[in-house]
């Protein structure tokens, strides 16, 4: 059993003013494996007067420095991946062979390309007489998910970093280790005391406190539509700048000429990512009305090939979702599906055959239209659901018939006419023929998946103001 007994706070580890714990459950094994200290809003107090403190420092800092210290946390990260790897298998459930890749190096390839990407951002130009600069937005709140709980760590702390803004980050309290992780990496890189600072605990006690404390100037979220909501809704009251990333119900449009068992199998690759638990899966595949049974036959074969089980060994490729109230939740919309009369291809409610214990789901797909819910409801599991269309216009609308606006993708044989297709696409992505996604480009969405966007130089650019100096 770990035990975390300490915040971060002012370059220092210090005691929690909160009394309580939380206890870290590993989703394989339904085993408690650690203890973090469950924060509270004293702790916030403290650690946003240690970041409003060190902006007046770090926000006059070179560009060098921050490149600097950006690659001195990578390195340090990458010194110790096996242990992170092998932490936030732990904690969320990943299969290792894929964290080693998603949940670990992608994180530090984020931070290397923050700190690359400040040297593509303009600080400063002339109109005639007037400088505009770009400057830091101030103090950043970040409020971490659980599903990449290291990479959106990066994510936001790099590039508030690179911008020059200090930071108060309240991790996931499901998967937390990741962020103390994150935390001794920063230590031992250097980064000036009070630049990043770690209070651990939950939404309402930490997360709240957080947008709504004063000397917080921005609150970049990542999670569910009702914590973006009352998020906003406290950052209002003071004004504050807010950058939501609300999930998705990501379409992809597999045209008739398409190589249609390429796409399929993309599809729901990239769909039963994480055991579907990711914002930008594309959940919902639309085929030709034509080669629908064709399409469900292989959807079929493709989720039958999921190896199932303990994600620490090296053959497993899905391992469970994160808790047991996401496992009932993601079984619920399966029986949901059944009893509004979707078709089931594969997988259903119930649970793996050879796994007595562990929150596991079967990888699922169901044929339907899209007014069902399965369709028109964020899951956040292994669940997709294939919609025929008649034509592309009828495809394009499809996509676009969604509260969300996150991802999605596109596929023809002929590119141009793929490229075509996904300019009509109201999402902040499109992948077009299985392109894999560009880390340097930025990442967010359009209507209910929020708004504001990460990655590359875009990401730290939400964290900037202009200033104009006129002469």
């Amino acid at each position: 059993m770990i035990e975390r007994d300490t915040i971060f706070i002012d370059g220092k580890w210090v005691d929690s003013a909160g009394t309580g714990t939380l206890t870290v459950v590993n989703p394989a094994t339904e085993e408690s494996i650690a203890t973090v200290p469950r924060g509270s809003a004293d702790d916030v107090d403290r650690a946003a007067r240690a970041a409003a403190r060190a902006l007046e420092s770090w926000s006059r800092s070179t560009i060098e420095e921050r490149v600097a210290v950006l690659t001195r946390i990578a390195d340090v990260l990458e010194a110790r991946a096996e242990k992170v790897t092998r932490t936030i298998v732990s904690e969320v459930g990943t299969p290792v062979t894929v964290a080693r890749r998603s949940q670990t190096a992608a994180p530090i390839n984020d931070l290397r390309i923050a700190a690359a990407s400040l040297r593509d951002i303009i600080w400063e130009e002339r109109l005639d007489d007037t400088i505009v600069r770009r400057i830091p937005a101030g103090v950043a709140g970040a409020i971490t998910p659980w599903n990449g709980p290291l990479r959106m760590i990066a994510l936001k702390a790099g590039a508030a970093i690179a911008a020059g803004c200090t930071m108060v980050l309240k991790g996931t309290e499901v998967a937390p280790l990741s962020s103390f992780l994150f935390a001794e990496a920063a230590a031992e890189a250097g980064l000036p005391e009070g630049v990043f600072n770690l209070v651990s605990g939950t939404g309402p006690e930490v997360g709240e406190a957080l947008a709504t404390h004063p000397l917080i100037d921005i609150v970049s979220l990542t999670g569910s539509l009702r914590a973006g909501s009352r998020v906003m809704e406290l950052a209002s009251r003071s004004v504050k700048r807010v950058a939501l990333e609300l999930g998705g119900k990501s379409a992809d449009i597999i045209l008739e000429d398409a190589d249609l068992e390429k796409a399929v199998v993309d599809g729901l690759s990239d769909a039963f990512r994480n055991s579907g638990q990711v914002c930008g899966g594309l959940s919902r595949i639309l085929v030709p009305r034509g080669r629908l049974a064709e399409a469900e036959e292989i959807a079929a074969a493709k989720a039958a090939s999921y190896v199932i089980g303990d994600p620490c060994d090296e053959a497993t490729t899905l391992g469970p979702v994160v808790s047991d109230v996401q496992r009932d939740r993601v079984r619920g919309y399966i029986e949901i599906g059944v009893e509004e009369g979707l078709r089931l291809v594969a997988g259903g409610p119930e649970a793996p055959e050879h796994l007595d214990r562990g929150y596991f789901v079967r990888p699922t797909v169901f044929t339907g239209d899209n007014s069902s819910r399965l369709a028109q409801e964020e899951i956040f599991g292994p669940v997709v659901v294939i919609i025929p269309f008649d034509d592309v216009g009828e495809a394009v609308a499809i996509a676009n018939d969604s509260n969300y606006g996150l991802a999605g993708a596109v596929w023809a044989a002929d590119p141009s006419r793929a490229q075509e297709v996904a300019r009509r696409v109201r999402t902040g992505r499109v992948r077009i023929n299985g392109a894999p996604i560009d880390m340097r480009a930025p990442h967010g969405g359009l209507k209910r998946s929020g708004f504001g966007r990460e990655m590359g130089r875009y990401g730290i650019e939400e964290y900037l103001e202009y200033q104009s100096l006129i002469s």
